[in-house]
């Protein structure tokens, strides 16, 4: 199973504010809307095999993994992490999941 959050499940309706609190409440809300979509599927943060981050600021990774370690244990899924240049609706992070 492959999922990556969709950016307008992070304002639940169109009319609802962004997600305030940079990369770090932006990446809660990501976990919660992955964690609904792997329960949809009999799945959960346990059957994740592999992570993509991106980050508007790699000088927020501290941010966005101090927010990852919360919600995955050892042994963790394979991750990488890296910097990108723009993403869209201006979001700060933004996460792909792939489960077993």
């Amino acid at each position: 199973m492959f999922e990556a959050d969709r950016l307008q499940r992070m304002r639940p309706p169109a009319s609802a504010p962004w997600v305030e609190g940079g990369v770090a409440a932006q990446a809660e809300q990501i976990f919660h809307n992955l964690k609904v979509i792997l329960e949809a599927a009999d799945k959960t943060l346990a059957d994740v095999v592999k992570v993509n981050v991106y980050l508007m600021d790699i000088k927020r990774f501290t941010d966005m993994n101090d927010v990852y370690a919360r919600h995955f244990v050892a042994p963790y899924p394979a991750r990488t992490t890296v910097a990108v240049a723009a993403l869209p609706l201006n979001a700060e992070v933004e996460i792909e999941m792939i489960a077993s």
